[in-house]
């Protein structure tokens, strides 16, 4: 472990800070949601490559649920959390002033699976059709609603089918035509099934994903604005950790997969895929080094992975291709940054499924990219 953890600091130290550490590090909790995962590697890494500790935070990371997660940093019993931005729109309707101030995922992460027998190259062909949805609630529901407005269609023109967190399953067993997913795994997990002929006729997964049509704000970090006011440095130096962890995460997913094993107990572990991630993580550092663009960076995730799956099987790798999609959805020139436009998008999507009341929900200060580090 002595080893493994020389190995991720030498690969993801930060090359430079705009962050001035304390003397002492000042405890704060980072609220999450879901359970520990690779999906939240950047926060690994922000720990374990220090990016936090440099920025003068101790951080313990605490996994909740979403409503919680507001209510706790809405009060200020936590500073820091992690929600979706639909979720900032419907607390700023009931008055709770939460301020969202990096915007984590620049694509929003929900989609449509489908057999690629069916064709919505025209949205309009999802009429009469049967649609799976974990239910009326969350990012699925908002991510649906958005999709149907595109094509456009409403709810009465399909079948909506209420499956639970259970897609893939449901999808292979045929009870849909289409089923709402998280983009960056589902669709993994169901092509597993189809290449093992688990998933009826099916071969080849399609998918359409709502970033495609509308630009959603999506997942990003909140601050309270009694906090943002206090203590407008704290929230500067917060961002720049969490802009600087997230930047050698989507530059060193290797490395970043190393580091999130001391997080995620649940991640493979096998001793040559260690092997190969470390080899990866020392060259990719190298790689670096010498400064490449956002494109050719992309381009060397994209080698890696092809180089992995000719050592190792799907199961082996089913975490690191999570990770690797979810890069896709985090990777921007400029990072954290959000724009009106997509908060607004939101807003009338919430509006369409009567979440919002008749007075309307401000946005102008819902948001702020003041924080923002610039990029280079």
């Amino acid at each position: 472990m002595f080893k493994l953890l020389a190995i991720v600091l030498l690969c993801l130290l930060p090359i430079s800070s705009a962050a001035v550490a304390q003397d002492e590090p000042l405890d704060e909790r980072v609220l999450l949601t879901f359970v520990p995962n690779v999906q939240f590697a950047p926060f690994y890494v922000g720990i374990e490559a220090g990016y936090f500790a440099e920025s003068g935070f101790a951080v313990a990371l605490e996994h909740l649920q979403e409503p919680e997660v507001l209510d706790l940093v809405a009060v200020g019993q936590a500073n820091y959390g992690i929600v979706s931005g639909e979720q900032v729109i419907l607390a700023r309707s009931q008055a709770r002033n939460v301020v969202y101030v990096f915007e984590w995922f620049q694509q929003y992460p929900v989609g449509l699976v489908y057999n690629s027998a069916l064709d919505l190259s025209d949205l309009g062909n999802l009429r009469d059709k049967t649609i799976g949805i974990p239910g009326r609630f969350g990012a699925s529901y908002s991510g649906l609603t958005a999709l149907l407005h595109s094509a456009p269609l409403t709810e009465a023109d399909i079948e909506i089918s209420e499956i639970g967190f259970n897609a893939p399953e449901v999808f292979c067993l045929g009870l849909v035509d289409a089923a709402v997913v998280y983009i960056n795994n589902e669709p993994l997990q169901i092509q597993q099934l189809a290449d093992a002929g688990e998933c009826g006729d099916m071969r080849t997964v399609a998918v359409q994903s709502v970033a495609s049509q509308v630009d959603l704000v999506s997942n990003g970090l909140i601050t309270s604005r009694a906090h943002l006011d206090n203590d407008p440095a704290a929230v500067q130096r917060m961002v720049g950790a969490l802009t600087e962890a997230l930047r050698a995460t989507i530059d060193n997913p290797a490395a970043a997969y190393l580091a999130s094993l001391a997080h995620v107990e649940s991640l493979p572990r096998e001793e040559p895929l260690l092997e190969a991630l470390e080899a990866a993580a020392a060259a990719q550092s190298d790689f670096l080094s010498e400064m490449p663009s956002r494109a050719e960076v992309a381009a060397s995730r994209a080698d890696l992975a092809d180089q992995l799956h000719s050592r190792f099987d799907a199961q082996s790798l089913a975490q690191f291709n999570i990770l690797l999609n979810t890069i896709e959805l985090w990777d921007a020139d400029q990072l954290g940054s959000s724009d009106l436009a997509s908060w607004q998008a939101m807003r009338a999507t919430l509006q369409r499924m009567g979440f919002l009341g008749d007075t309307p929900v401000e946005l102008h200060d819902a948001f702020s990219n003041r924080f923002i580090v610039a990029a280079e």
